[in-house]
């Protein structure tokens, strides 16, 4: 994408001021798996907080300030944002109010977006099935699947998502995402990644939206020259958001992507299509939780703009031949009008001269020379 169009991309967002949020009750401990790679914040409503964190994979540590990390930010509020997460940053996440006392903490496990299982209801596609870790205590991996999320259109056919993440369960034992629960161990199984399944819906319009913003033109895109595609991004679009994209008013869906009939574009899985790459020019519109919020036009390349001007031109000068034609007839038709006007002048002073007003008795002599 070029420069410009991702930097206005990166102020939308923000100044929208929108991300997608995980709260937990104040002095409770809260358990969750997520996506890396997708935006989140970690919701507590503490005034000038600290945060400290302590990675679960790798070498063993100890809670830590939350300083000089790129990808996280303290808000006003006292929340936690984190853009783009990691795997690697799959841990504890504990927020301190002002006077050091524990607010909230978080258990976080940013499952891995590179490995996510993508399946559509509506194709027969199956979703993972359960399978036995290998470590001798029969320990399940299964996937825990969060609710359907709303319809991603309304009044027309549209499409839903939901999220299923790996979880390990021991007999006797409460369930826990699966690399919180695997902390430092190294295994591999293909079994181990997060879900992603989609389905077909068709439900009536509401008011209830959630957004109420105005949406966005971006100009100009342009197809990279060497590898002839551009990716686009929308704004407020997220793994957790109903999101879709229309292509000239034609609805760009996963059912046509996953069976393979759509070569056009690309919805980006990881992204839950928040991001699209395309292949050909032409009006691109994304919609988030059934909202208009931007849309892309394309940048008119100069042999469009030549033929254009080609076109403009050759009107011209046909414009030009017709003109002598077009004044003669339009001089005619003013001495038209002209002798019309002289001869109802002199009708008009030819009957006041015949028929004087009444009550007045005069002479008059109409002399004609």
């Amino acid at each position: 994408m070029p420069p410009m169009l991702w930097l206005l991309l990166n102020f939308a967002a923000p100044a929208l001021g929108f991300y997608f949020s995980i709260s937990c009750p104040s002095g409770k401990q809260c358990q969750q798996a997520l996506l890396s790679g997708n935006d989140i914040l970690l919701y507590c409503n503490s005034s000038g907080a600290h945060w400290y964190y302590l990675f679960t994979q790798g070498k063993k540590g100890r809670l830590a300030s939350l300083t000089n990390i790129s990808n996280m930010e303290i808000m006003p509020e006292g929340s936690l944002l984190i853009k783009d997460p990691s795997p690697s940053q799959t841990g504890l996440y504990h927020c301190w109010n002002k006077n050091g006392r524990q607010v909230v903490q978080y258990e976080i496990d940013f499952q891995d977006i590179s490995t996510l299982h993508v399946t559509h209801k509506d194709l027969g596609q199956r979703p993972l099935q359960n399978e036995t870790l290998p470590l001798g205590s029969k320990e399940l991996i299964f996937t825990r699947w969060e609710p359907w999320q709303d319809c991603n259109r309304c009044k027309e056919p549209g499409e839903r998502k939901r999220l299923g993440y790996c979880y390990i369960e021991e007999p006797l034992k409460e369930a826990m995402p699966c690399w919180l629960y695997l902390g430092e161990m190294l295994v591999w199984s293909s079994r181990l990644r997060p879900e992603l399944q989609v389905e077909a819906c068709h439900v009536r319009c509401t008011n209830n939206t959630q957004l109420r913003v105005d949406y966005v033109i971006f100009d100009n895109f342009r197809l990279d020259e060497e590898t002839e595609f551009v990716w686009l991004d929308c704004p407020l679009g997220s793994m957790y958001r109903p999101v879709y994209w229309h292509a000239n008013d034609t609805p760009l869906t996963w059912e046509s992507q996953l069976s393979g009939r759509d070569f056009t574009t690309f919805l980006d899985p990881s992204t839950g299509g928040r991001q699209l790459q395309v292949f050909q020019p032409a009006i691109y519109k994304c919609f988030v939780q059934q909202e208009l919020v931007a849309q892309f036009n394309p940048a008119t390349s100069p042999e469009t703009l030549e033929a254009q001007w080609r076109e403009n031109d050759a009107q011209w000068r046909e414009a030009r031949k017709a003109l002598p034609g077009r004044a003669d007839s339009v001089l005619k038709g003013l001495k038209l009008v002209l002798l019309v006007g002289t001869v109802l002048v002199l009708l008009g002073a030819l009957l006041k001269f015949i028929r004087p007003s009444p009550g007045k008795r005069s002479k008059q002599v109409l002399m004609v020379k």
